[in-house]
């Protein structure tokens, strides 16, 4: 009679610690969820601040949102690639000295993992007056960015040009 009343309980027992355990991974998966999405916004944020930086052409602002180790590259159509933050930096510092341009950003997707991410991004450059006419080059540029110490860090931007008004209609 005692084993059969082993039996009898047993299931419950069994009920219990299943109940138990998929709380304890819900709880676990709901963790890592939270830390995916805060690590997803972080990644953003970095992405917004580098684009926000170029727009209003803030060159310590911009410096920020590089590598701390001076790992960059930058990538431009009918240019070799510019391999290091500083001469990223001193090629924008250059650039911003024109003040006419303006430059429309949209993130369009991201792909982000713990500590590397990858964003896609629409941009439109803009000139009033180039020659004597105004000039746009809408461009897709993606970018790189590596994790390192907790923060977000751009490391690569390839610059692809998609149409100018100077293309041949």
């Amino acid at each position: 009679m005692r084993i059969f009343s082993i039996f009898k309980s047993y299931p419950a027992y069994i009920l219990i610690i299943v109940l138990f355990s998929c709380n304890k991974n819900a709880e676990k998966t709901h963790e890592s969820t939270d830390k995916q999405i805060n690590n997803d916004s972080l990644f953003i944020q970095t992405m917004q601040k580098h684009l926000d930086a170029v727009s209003n052409k803030d060159i310590k602002t911009l410096e920020s949102t590089l590598s701390p180790n001076g790992e960059m590259q930058l990538i431009l159509p009918s240019s070799e690639i510019i391999y290091s933050a500083e001469k990223f930096l001193d090629y924008h510092r250059d650039w911003f000295k024109d003040t006419t341009w303006t430059f429309e950003t949209k993130i369009l997707n991201t792909d982000v993992s713990n500590d590397f991410g990858m964003a896609i991004t629409e941009i439109v450059y803009r000139e009033p007056d180039r020659e004597g006419e105004p000039y746009f080059n809408r461009m897709t540029v993606s970018y790189d960015l590596k994790k390192i110490d907790g923060n977000w860090y751009i490391i690569k931007d390839h610059a692809s040009s998609i149409e100018k008004s100077t293309d041949q209609k």
